[in-house]
């Protein structure tokens, strides 16, 4: 079993950014592809950015060319990048393999976009 702890989420003005960082409890290379997902207040759950094992990257229309997925496998770890902040993207994130089945998910980390 995977253990996934997500962090970096906080509280920024529109256009803000922030780098938010999953760490995993087993080599990232094994588990394969990679994925950030997000939930709104009042929204199910929607796939935000992916990376396979080689380091192709994938992103929702919604944040394609504002956020940007990347990972250190040396640290066991997938980041997520998040420029140009709108108030659309406040959201617990979580992240989780690319992949059915997926892990338990982690407590995610809480980013929210207001003045």
């Amino acid at each position: 079993q995977v253990q996934l702890v997500e962090s970096g989420g906080g509280v920024v003005q529109p256009g803000g950014s922030l780098r938010l960082s999953c760490a995993a409890s087993r080599s990232i290379v094994s588990i394969g592809s990679m994925a950030w997902y997000r939930q709104g207040p009042g929204k199910g759950r929607e796939w935000v950015a992916g990376i396979t094992r080689g380091g192709s990257t994938t992103y929702a229309g919604s944040v394609k060319g504002r956020f940007t997925i990347s990972k250190d496998d040396a640290k066991n770890t997938v980041y997520l990048e998040m420029n140009t902040l709108k108030p659309e993207d406040t959201a617990v994130y979580n992240c989780n393999t690319d992949s059915i089945p997926r892990y338990s998910w982690g407590q995610g980390t809480q980013v929210t976009v207001s003045s």
